[in-house]
């Protein structure tokens, strides 16, 4: 790999990792949606039994105690979606964690096999300073600066 190439090539690493992190980002997102609509669905048909069997009922004094029960009923359903939900962020975080880590150890391979492959006659700090000669008149006018805010 010539001393040319190399930015392209660390250019394409760096969008392929940003690439990976999207996906990794939009998979969590897609995980998570599915929980909660999962997580719905369920509640909407608890809801809708109770409602059912409170519709169907003729016995006034169970209906009179209805509110005391579908509150505890209620409570102890969500104390359990809690806790699902918990496990669910655990697993999600931990899976995405894993997928960063990957993307993540990819690149920093792909950056040091495009930093190795240089010429062997030509060494890392040289390619720098090839990039550096650029700007070379930049670091001159701090310095010029540096004289005017002295004076």
């Amino acid at each position: 790999m010539n001393v040319e190439s190399i930015p392209l090539a660390l250019h394409k690493a760096n969008i392929e990792l940003q690439l990976r992190i999207s996906r990794l980002l939009q998979e969590n997102g897609h995980h998570w949606l599915e929980s909660m609509q999962q997580s719905n669905a369920e509640n909407i048909a608890e809801t809708t039994a109770e409602i059912e069997g409170l519709l169907r009922s003729a016995n006034w004094q169970a209906l009179a105690t209805l509110p005391v029960e579908s509150f505890w009923r209620q409570f102890q359903n969500r104390v359990g979606d809690t806790q699902t939900i918990n496990q669910l962020a655990v697993k999600n975080q931990a899976a995405f964690m894993a997928g960063v880590q990957q993307a993540l150890e990819s690149w920093q391979k792909a950056v040091a096999e495009t930093l190795n492959t240089g010429d062997s006659e030509q060494s890392l700090p040289d390619i720098f300073a090839q990039w550096g000669a650029a700007w070379p008149p930049a670091v001159g006018s701090r310095k010029k600066t540096a004289r005017k805010g002295a004076n």
